[in-house]
């Protein structure tokens, strides 16, 4: 059933919050300058009524983002792009607000928050498009933020995030997410949620990098306004989950016929198993390969507390590092040894990269030509990462039933977090054709049944 908006509203910062704010964008932002916005949903068992959504929980809702944005000013205002001189900079000026919209869905709630297969264009109706850019003769202001709540009446609620890319990763967006949950929550209260820190005094133009990259961004005229996203078509979205017993026994897998392989740890052991899945199911997914044909395997790493001096772990902005790259043979990934081929891959590109001994930033001028290396070729990704509880956000009606990220339709890569359960297993979601699902379902079950009995 067709979702209805209810009512299209601004919540600015409230009225004693600063007059004006302004970030410096740098290196670890313009790496994602013109990709597509980031989109995630958050489901609730909530079952109330219309009219109780609308006259208690909508009130206290924006209340309480109000009173958050307080504490995160750039993402009511502006990413602002100088067409004459100077640099891009994130601005938040009195009168900027964040987009969000209220609205009713008669779908199935059961179905959108189960782990089956589910037809991917179904979620986008639960998450708002950016505002429009606004346009003058020296610069392009662009809004970062918008939210959607959506009732279904006497079953829950969803929350529908889109945020620009450039001004947060997901460490900053998951944070603003958690306080939001918490003030609503606490009635106002900011004692329990971390802050912000906005200090860039120490990641600002690192050996050059500020220049190199705004540089490119204007010889390639990178737009700043992201295209509006399509829902997919044939597209589905599936939940698996691994248990922390089987991720200890990968490793122990690994590390006996590998015994000098680098850097295996969970995130290694579960890409590779990941990776290998993905091989084998790659004739289902119209993406045959031949045995010689080069796959990837890329990733991100969160650069807070590897840089000299770190950065506090609350710091807003993007702050991650290109991990480029673990790269096999499709007939190497799909071969019995698979999974030890692809955990040796993968632990040498992050000791290659995050380990190395000239830091983690040390290749990082070539970051983006890597990336463009591969532009044609099989590559796989992940978004997300093990240490994010998602499940944890509360805002005073419990814990999520479910977390979608659509981020990773038609993108080759998969969503990595915490599970609700309190047994330490992971979530991974997948999105594809339903025919692709199906035969990952069939190879992750399989190899975790017969290898790891």
């Amino acid at each position: 059933m067709a979702t209805t908006v209810l009512e299209l509203c601004q919540v600015p910062p409230p009225p004693d919050a600063a007059t004006e704010f302004s970030l410096p964008l740098v290196f670890f932002d313009m790496i994602w300058w013109d990709f597509h916005p980031s989109q995630s949903v958050l489901f609730f068992d909530f079952p109330i009524s219309k009219s109780h959504f609308l006259d208690a929980i909508v009130p206290n809702l924006k209340q309480s983002l109000s009173l958050t944005l307080e504490h995160f000013l750039p993402l009511a205002g502006k990413i602002i792009h100088p067409l004459i001189s100077g640099r891009p900079i994130s601005l938040y000026t009195v009168g900027d607000s964040v987009s969000l919209t209220i609205a009713e869905s008669g779908a199935d709630f059961n179905n959108l928050t189960g782990n089956h297969p589910r037809d991917s264009c179904e979620f986008y109706s639960y998450v708002p498009q950016l505002p429009p850019a606004t346009h003058s003769s020296n610069s392009i202001r662009v809004p970062v933020l918008a939210l959607q709540v959506t009732v279904f009446p006497d079953h829950g609620l969803c929350f529908g995030f889109t945020n620009h890319h450039a001004i947060g990763d997901a460490s900053t967006v998951v944070s603003f997410i958690e306080a939001w949950a918490s003030i609503n929550r606490f009635n106002g209260d900011t004692q329990y949620c971390s802050l912000p820190s906005f200090d860039r005094t120490n990641v600002q133009d690192l050996n050059g990098l500020d220049s190199i990259y705004w540089d490119q961004i204007l010889k390639d005229s990178s737009p700043l306004e992201p295209p509006p996203i399509n829902p997919p078509t044939n597209n589905f979205r599936a939940t698996f989950f691994l248990r922390e017993d089987d991720v200890q026994k990968l490793k122990k897998l690994v590390l006996a016929k590998r015994p000098s392989a680098a850097h295996v740890s969970s995130f290694t052991v579960i890409c590779a198993l990941v990776w290998v899945c993905f091989a084998k199911s790659a004739a289902s997914s119209g993406k045959a390969a031949a045995d010689d044909d080069v796959e990837y395997f890329t990733f991100v790493a969160d650069c807070r507390t590897r840089l000299n001096p770190p950065l506090p772990p609350t710091y807003f902005g993007n702050c991650v590092a290109l991990v480029l790259k673990a790269k096999l043979n499709h007939g190497e990934l799909k071969g019995n040894d698979g999974i030890l081929v692809a955990a040796e891959s993968l632990g040498q590109a992050i000791q290659k990269s995050v380990f190395n001994d000239k830091g983690i930033l040390h290749d990082a001028h070539n970051w983006t030509a890597q990336f463009e290396e591969m532009a044609g070729k099989q590559k796989f990704a992940v978004g997300g990462s093990p240490r994010f509880d998602i499940y944890g956000v509360d805002y005073g009606w419990g814990r999520p039933k479910k977390f979608e990220g659509l981020f990773i339709d038609d993108s080759g890569a998969i969503s990595l977090c915490k599970s609700r359960e309190a047994d330490g297993s992971l979530e991974i979601g997948l999105s594809g054709p339903k025919i692709y699902i199906d035969s990952f379902a069939t190879a992750i079950t399989e190899f975790l049944g017969n290898l790891l009995p």
